[in-house]
């Protein structure tokens, strides 16, 4: 994933957080942004609400294996995003690469298709990245 000296990862992790900041700034319905890997470790966040980061990115990689295997099992192709609707709000998991996946925390009565939009943009750029 990151395979280069401390300097490199450092500009990385700088470039991650201003992705995660230009989302959240152009949707003031996400309360927060975090890009996690695959098998659940965080690399970087953007929250607004007081959850945990790690409690966020452990519950992610949960999710995640559950629905790929859904995908695989059905037949469904490669699995490219999770949406979860709870009756406080949305959680939106979108493939960002081999290595990671961004996970949105949205207010109930968020614009879904903008937040789609630009979680799959920014799920491009990371996915460069990481």
């Amino acid at each position: 994933m990151f395979e280069n000296d401390d300097a490199e990862i450092t500009d990385r992790l700088a470039e991650i957080e201003k992705i995660l900041k230009e989302v959240q700034s152009r949707i003031p319905d996400l309360e927060g942004l975090a890009v996690v890997t695959r098998d659940g470790l965080p690399i970087a966040s953007a929250l607004y609400t007081n959850t945990d980061e790690d409690r966020i990115s452990a519950m992610t990689a949960a999710s995640l294996s559950l629905s790929e295997r859904v995908v695989v099992e059905l037949e469904r192709g490669i699995m490219e995003q999770v949406i979860i609707t709870g009756s406080n709000g949305l959680v939106i998991i979108r493939d960002s690469g081999e290595h990671a996946v961004l996970v949105g925390i949205a207010r109930v009565d968020a614009k879904l298709g903008l937040i789609l939009l630009d979680m799959k943009r920014a799920s491009k750029k990371l996915a460069v990245m990481i």
